[in-house]
């Protein structure tokens, strides 16, 4: 596992943005590709910037946990043809946290910034020594952020499906051939060159928020709105599987003690469970039918505090 990674995680000749090479216009090699408004020559902006945009600081902080979440291997990805083939709608985030998180039918990707297909980008911005240790982490962050869109495209047909118009994964001047080669760079890419985060590949959004307080400390690592009819729904076939069962079983008793009136009392104790059992299960579905509503008027009083106290927020 090296130490120093290498100054750039491709070749020169295979870059796919040479837009800070000098070819282009003096104000493009002046700024971030892709994000005019960022000066390459205010280094302080610039490294605040890269921060927010690559260091998922709650998932760094517990990576080396995150093995009791999700298999621990960076290659644990889905090509976006398997993310189809699996029923998963690819929602686009910006907030490196969601990266490749996923929940039901749905999976956060953040999009490739132009500047990471830069060559003369990773030889100028990122420092090449771990002295420097904020920007020598985001730096590894970058290169393990790179990394997971080899295998997120590994055919023509996955690119084809990151330049759709609703998602523009990656710029939509790419082609497969100039694509492949510079994916074919990252195949060299180590563990040991990326951040902790990027050792473990997609990451179950139900599980984070189950771990959320032991990982986080907090409530949950990310809320999703759901509508009530969706979360209720997913509460649904649980619940009538239990009572299924559970009214089996009851049938079962009625058989069983209405098969011979004559002996019930002889089998005192027999029927005493059968009772008992009746009487708790009458007494466990009114809990669970109260517990439901109880939810479902917390949720509602939940949106109003919320709203209540954006209201009060907005007055003050």
């Amino acid at each position: 596992m090296p130490a120093y990674p290498r100054a750039s995680p491709f070749s020169q000749p295979h870059q796919l943005c040479p837009d800070l090479d000098g070819s282009g216009s003096p104000a493009a090699t002046q700024h971030l590709p892709g994000h005019p408004t960022i000066s390459l020559s205010d280094s302080d902006a610039l490294s605040r910037f890269l921060r927010q945009e690559l260091w998922a600081a709650d998932l760094e902080a517990v990576a080396s946990r995150l093995w009791i979440l999700t298999t621990p291997s960076s290659a644990s990805i889905h090509a976006l043809h398997q993310q189809k083939v699996l029923g998963r709608e690819i929602i686009v985030t910006e907030d490196p946290r969601l990266h490749l998180v996923w929940i039901n039918n749905r999976i956060f990707i953040k999009p490739l910034p132009p500047y990471l297909l830069s060559y003369s980008f990773w030889m100028s911005t990122f420092p090449q020594s771990p002295l420097l240790t904020q920007q020598w982490h985001v730096r590894r962050a970058a290169i393990g952020f790179l990394r997971t869109y080899r295998y997120l495209i590994q055919h023509e047909s996955d690119l084809l499906i990151a330049q759709q118009e609703h998602l523009r994964l990656v710029p939509v001047k790419l082609n497969w051939t100039d694509m492949s080669t510079f994916l074919a760079d990252l195949e060299t890419v180590e563990d040991g060159d990326a951040s902790a985060r990027y050792r473990y590949g997609e990451l179950r959004l139900s599980r984070l928020n189950l771990y959320a307080p032991f990982l986080f400390g907090r409530l949950a690592y990310e809320h999703i709105p759901m509508q009530y009819g969706e979360y209720f729904a997913r509460l649904y076939g649980p619940i009538l599987f239990i009572f299924a069962m559970v009214t089996t079983i009851l049938n079962g008793m009625q058989v069983a003690l209405a098969a011979d009136p004559g002996r019930q009392f002889s089998n005192y104790f027999l029927w005493k469970i059968f009772y008992w059992f009746g009487i708790s299960t009458l007494l466990i579905t009114v809990t669970v039918g109260s517990s439901l509503m109880a939810l479902w008027f917390g949720m509602i009083a939940n949106e109003w505090k919320f709203t209540l106290r954006n209201r009060h927020r907005a007055k003050g």
